[in-house]
This record gives structure tokens, C-alpha cells and sequence, in this order.
């Protein structure tokens, strides 16, 4: 009976270490990572530091490999929100702006001159807003981890100088697939023309459009001054973070170890690429603009008075919004910002 017992208890035993060790025997040879744009962007370079960190401090067990260009979702960047939902993508590091058709509270950092400077912007992605709008992700589907930046998106183009909303009359403005953008600049005067990154560069180069709208690190890493977008404004009139996340079916197959290295390196990454977005522009001196000055750009500050033109100008569009996103969520961001260290 002795031995009995003891042979059950062993098999239990048995049994429940294969059990413990069950999720590494799911672990996928590679995970997928979607990234708009490729590693010699901060935003890229913000994926490649992260799977880097993670295939390092997990010796392997987890193995990422970078698909850039939105390669996952047949070049349609509003899609990989739905595409990591779905697990036909397994991480990804994504644009606000790109999933806000899906989580419509994520339009918040696309309203219209809601964020004066970056302490405005880390006051709603470190505070309570960007707490709330992680749950509502995760209530999307998708486990968000972590903050990045992407940065303030500038005017450019190849017709004039922009320092009043007149000067942007008529002007075919490229802009993302986002009922937003479109108000935003249908109540500037502006032709806005929604297509894909893509796309965009050689309507660009054929003057099928006049002007885009980016951060300065793609304005650069695109050579946009060789097609001709020689005017720059710095308006600041949005900025899109950027969010490290991962599907929720991959990371319950994960060991709680591996999850918390996952996590981490998500933060530790994040960390990195902000800073990496906003070199040349966080300092007083603003080098990245002397930069763009060598090559050929009219770089234009508005003063604030002609700020507060298109503040004006855009007013009804941030009240629309206002209600669409959600009032008690815009409140809370307009309050943080308010009450932000400079």
C-alpha cells in the first residue's frame, strides 16, 4: 500500500511539474511585430530596441522578428489594431492615431492644439488619462504595456510659407485615414487627401499633393525636402504617442517570469525611444531646426497670437470632438494639463 501511495504521489507529482512547464511548450519558434515605419525612425528604432531587450533578458525563449511598412495588414495602417485583435499579428508598436478607429477614445491626442509642449503630453500619458485610456484598450482586446512618442506632428509644403489659416486655402493637404484629421483641416480651408504613408511620397515627389503632416523625424528620415516640401511650420497642433502592446492570447502563453521581462523591456525601450524623438527639438536651442535650415527649409515658429489663429479656427472641431471622445475624458486631460510641471 506503501508503494502505492507513493507511486500515486510521484504521477500527481509528476503531472503537476508538466503542468508548470506546459506554457514554454507553447512558446512560438517567432512572434510578429508590426511597425509603420522602419528602424531609422525613433519609432522603429523604438520595436528593434525592444525586441532586442526581450530576446536578450529571455535567452531567446521569446524571438521577435520586425515587420515593417505594415506588411501584416496589406499597407493599411487604420487595420493593425483589428489584425493584433484577431492574433494575425502577435506586438506591435502602434500609433495613436492609427487605432483610433477602433478605441475612438484614443482621437483625445489628435484634437486640435489640446497639447501646448511635451510636459503637457507626459501629463496625460503618465497620469490618469493614460491609465484610462490603457483600460479601454485592454477592454478592445489588446494588452497595452508601455508609452512611446512619436512626437508633434509639423505642417510642411511646396507652395508657401503657413503662419495664418488663409495661407492654407485650397492647399491638397496629405492626411491619415481619420474622420478628424479630415475636420481639422476642411475648417482650415484646406483640401485634405487621405492616403496611406505609402502613397503619399511619390504624390509628394508629383505635386498630386502640396503639403503632409509628420513629426520632424520623418519629415527627415524621408528626405521630404528632396520632393519639395521646402516650408515648415511648427505648429505643434497635435502629438501621437505610442503604444507597446502585445495580443492577449501570446502573452497568456507566457510564463508570469517571462511576462514581467516582456513588461519591462517594453518600458525600458519606450524610455529610450522618447528620448530619441524628441532630440534637437527638447532643447532651448532646437539644433533640429538649424538642421533643416542646411537643407534648403524655410522653417517658420508662429508667434502666439498667430497660434491662437488656428486655435480659433479649429474651435468648433474641438467641441465636435469633444463630445465624440467623450466629454468627462477630454476634462480630465484639459485639468492634468493645467495642473502640469514645466
Amino acid at each position: 500500500m506503501k508503494v502505492r501511495s507513493f507511486l500515486k504521489f510521484a504521477l500527481a507529482a509528476t503531472a503537476l511539474a508538466a503542468s508548470a512547464m506546459a506554457p514554454a511548450q507553447t512558446y512560438k519558434p517567432e512572434y510578429k511585430m508590426s511597425l509603420v515605419v522602419g528602424t531609422a525612425f525613433p519609432w522603429g528604432k523604438g520595436g528593434e530596441l525592444w525586441a532586442d531587450k526581450v530576446r536578450e533578458r529571455t535567452q531567446g525563449r521569446i524571438n521577435i522578428k520586425l515587420y515593417p511598412g505594415v506588411s501584416l495588414v496589406q499597407g493599411d495602417q487604420t487595420r493593425e489594431f483589428t489584425a493584433l485583435r484577431q492574433g494575425v499579428i502577435d506586438m506591435a508598436v502602434g500609433s495613436t492615431i492609427n487605432w483610433s478607429p477602433q478605441v475612438k477614445q484614443l482621437n483625445l491626442f489628435s484634437m486640435p492644439f489640446l497639447m501646448p509642449d511635451y510636459a503637457a503630453v507626459d501629463a496625460l500619458t503618465h497620469g490618469d488619462v493614460g491609465r484610462d485610456l490603457f483600460k479601454a484598450i485592454d477592454q478592445a482586446g489588446v494588452l497595452p504595456l508601455a508609452w512611446g512618442e512619436n512626437g508633434y506632428r509639423e505642417i510642411s509644403n511646396s507652395k508657401q510659407e503657413i503662419r495664418k489659416p488663409e495661407d492654407l486655402k485650397g492647399m491638397k493637404i496629405r492626411v491619415v485615414g481619420s474622420p478628424l484629421f479630415l475636420d481639422t483641416f476642411t475648417a482650415l480651408g484646406a483640401n485634405p487627401t487621405q492616403m496611406s504613408w505609402a502613397d503619399a511620397q511619390p504624390a509628394l515627389a508629383s505635386k498630386a499633393v502640396d503639403g503632409q503632416e509628420n513629426p520632424l523625424s520623418i519629415f527627415i528620415a524621408s528626405k521630404l525636402p528632396t520632393v519639395g516640401q521646402k516650408y515648415l511650420t511648427m505648429w505643434g497642433y497635435i502629438a501621437d504617442p505610442l503604444i507597446y502592446v502585445v495580443n492577449k492570447e501570446v502573452w497568456a502563453s507566457w510564463t508570469p517570469a517571462d511576462q514581467a521581462i516582456v513588461r519591462q523591456a517594453a518600458l525600458d525601450a519606450a524610455k529610450e525611444q522618447v528620448a530619441l524623438s524628441r532630440k534637437g527639438l527638447a532643447e532651448a536651442d532646437k539644433p533640429l531646426l538649424k538642421e533643416l535650415g542646411g537643407m534648403g527649409v524655410t522653417v517658420t515658429q508662429l508667434s502666439p497670437a498667430e497660434r491662437e489663429a488656428f486655435v480659433k479656427a479649429t474651435r468648433p472641431v474641438y467641441d465636435k470632438w469633444k463630445t465624440q471622445i467623450g466629454a468627462d475624458l477630454v476634462t480630465t486631460a484639459e485639468k492634468s494639463i493645467a495642473a502640469r510641471k514645466r
